[in-house]
Protein backbone atom coordinates (compact mmCIF):
# COMPACT_ATOMS: atom_id res chain seq x y z
CA UNK A 1 0.00 0.00 0.00
CA UNK A 2 1.38 3.37 -0.98
CA UNK A 3 1.87 6.14 1.60
CA UNK A 4 -0.70 8.22 -0.31
CA UNK A 5 -3.38 5.62 0.27
CA UNK A 6 -2.46 5.13 3.93
CA UNK A 7 -3.04 8.81 4.64
CA UNK A 8 -6.50 8.64 3.04
CA UNK A 9 -8.07 6.53 5.80
CA UNK A 10 -8.24 9.08 8.62
CA UNK A 11 -9.67 12.00 6.61
CA UNK A 12 -12.39 9.82 5.05
CA UNK A 13 -13.38 8.37 8.42
CA UNK A 14 -13.43 11.87 9.94
CA UNK A 15 -15.67 13.17 7.14
CA UNK A 16 -18.04 10.20 7.47
CA UNK A 17 -18.25 10.64 11.24
CA UNK A 18 -18.85 14.38 10.91
CA UNK A 19 -21.63 13.86 8.36
CA UNK A 20 -23.39 11.38 10.63
CA UNK A 21 -23.01 13.63 13.64
CA UNK A 22 -24.42 16.57 11.67
CA UNK A 23 -27.40 14.50 10.49
CA UNK A 24 -28.18 13.55 14.08
CA UNK A 25 -27.71 17.11 15.38
CA UNK A 26 -30.07 18.48 12.71
CA UNK A 27 -32.65 15.76 13.55
CA UNK A 28 -32.50 14.52 9.96
CA UNK A 29 -31.83 11.01 11.18
CA UNK A 30 -31.85 10.95 15.00
CA UNK A 31 -31.27 7.78 16.95
CA UNK A 32 -28.76 6.25 14.56
CA UNK A 33 -25.27 5.36 15.73
CA UNK A 34 -23.56 7.18 12.88
CA UNK A 35 -20.03 6.48 14.05
CA UNK A 36 -20.63 2.74 13.65
CA UNK A 37 -22.77 2.93 10.54
CA UNK A 38 -20.66 5.37 8.53
CA UNK A 39 -17.42 3.75 9.66
CA UNK A 40 -18.65 0.45 8.20
CA UNK A 41 -19.48 2.14 4.91
CA UNK A 42 -16.23 4.15 4.83
CA UNK A 43 -14.08 1.08 5.46
CA UNK A 44 -16.04 -0.79 2.78
CA UNK A 45 -15.35 1.96 0.26
CA UNK A 46 -11.73 2.31 1.35
CA UNK A 47 -11.26 -1.41 0.77
CA UNK A 48 -11.61 -0.72 -2.96
CA UNK A 49 -9.64 2.53 -2.86
CA UNK A 50 -6.65 1.00 -1.08
CA UNK A 51 -6.61 -2.54 -2.49
CA UNK A 52 -8.39 -2.21 -5.82
CA UNK A 53 -10.69 -4.90 -7.15
CA UNK A 54 -9.84 -8.51 -6.36
CA UNK A 55 -11.45 -11.65 -4.95
CA UNK A 56 -11.12 -10.35 -1.38
CA UNK A 57 -12.34 -6.80 -1.89
CA UNK A 58 -15.29 -7.89 -4.06
CA UNK A 59 -16.63 -9.68 -0.96
CA UNK A 60 -15.38 -7.54 1.93
CA UNK A 61 -16.14 -4.05 0.59
CA UNK A 62 -19.78 -4.61 -0.45
CA UNK A 63 -20.40 -6.66 2.71
CA UNK A 64 -19.44 -3.71 4.91
CA UNK A 65 -21.43 -1.26 2.79
CA UNK A 66 -24.47 -3.58 2.87
CA UNK A 67 -24.12 -4.06 6.64
CA UNK A 68 -24.02 -0.28 7.01
CA UNK A 69 -27.25 0.15 5.02
CA UNK A 70 -29.03 -2.63 6.90
CA UNK A 71 -27.81 -1.13 10.19
CA UNK A 72 -29.55 2.15 9.36
CA UNK A 73 -32.77 0.28 8.57
CA UNK A 74 -32.55 -1.65 11.83
CA UNK A 75 -31.77 1.42 13.93
CA UNK A 76 -34.72 3.32 12.45
CA UNK A 77 -37.12 0.45 13.19
CA UNK A 78 -37.68 -0.54 9.56
CA UNK A 79 -35.90 -3.90 9.90
CA UNK A 80 -35.55 -6.39 12.75
CA UNK A 81 -32.31 -8.15 13.65
CA UNK A 82 -33.86 -11.56 12.92
CA UNK A 83 -34.36 -10.40 9.32
CA UNK A 84 -31.09 -8.46 9.01
CA UNK A 85 -28.81 -11.39 9.79
CA UNK A 86 -30.28 -13.82 7.21
CA UNK A 87 -30.13 -11.06 4.59
CA UNK A 88 -26.43 -10.60 5.38
CA UNK A 89 -25.82 -14.36 5.13
CA UNK A 90 -27.53 -14.49 1.73
CA UNK A 91 -25.55 -11.42 0.63
CA UNK A 92 -22.25 -13.03 1.66
CA UNK A 93 -23.16 -16.13 -0.34
CA UNK A 94 -23.90 -14.03 -3.42
CA UNK A 95 -20.66 -12.08 -3.02
CA UNK A 96 -18.69 -15.33 -2.67
CA UNK A 97 -20.25 -16.54 -5.93
CA UNK A 98 -19.23 -13.29 -7.64
CA UNK A 99 -15.69 -13.69 -6.30
CA UNK A 100 -15.46 -17.04 -8.12
CA UNK A 101 -15.74 -15.34 -11.51
CA UNK A 102 -12.46 -15.82 -13.38
CA UNK A 103 -12.37 -12.16 -14.41
CA UNK A 104 -11.95 -11.12 -10.76
CA UNK A 105 -8.22 -11.28 -9.97
CA UNK A 106 -6.63 -13.03 -7.00
CA UNK A 107 -5.29 -10.53 -4.43
CA UNK A 108 -1.60 -9.75 -4.84
CA UNK A 109 -0.98 -10.50 -1.16
CA UNK A 110 -2.21 -14.06 -1.78
CA UNK A 111 -0.23 -14.57 -4.99
CA UNK A 112 3.14 -13.25 -3.81
CA UNK A 113 3.68 -15.79 -0.96
CA UNK A 114 2.79 -18.64 -3.32
CA UNK A 115 5.34 -17.40 -5.85
CA UNK A 116 7.97 -17.08 -3.12
CA UNK A 117 7.25 -20.64 -1.96
CA UNK A 118 7.56 -21.95 -5.51
CA UNK A 119 10.85 -20.12 -5.98
CA UNK A 120 12.22 -21.69 -2.78
CA UNK A 121 11.24 -25.18 -3.95
CA UNK A 122 12.98 -24.64 -7.28
CA UNK A 123 16.18 -23.41 -5.64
Amino acid sequence: MTPEKKTLLLPVLMIATGIGWLLSAMNVAPGINWVWTLSLAAVGILTFVISGLDKFTVVFGPLLIGASCLSVLRQTGRLHLDIEVPILVIFVGLLLLIARVRAVPIPTWAVEPARAANNEKEA
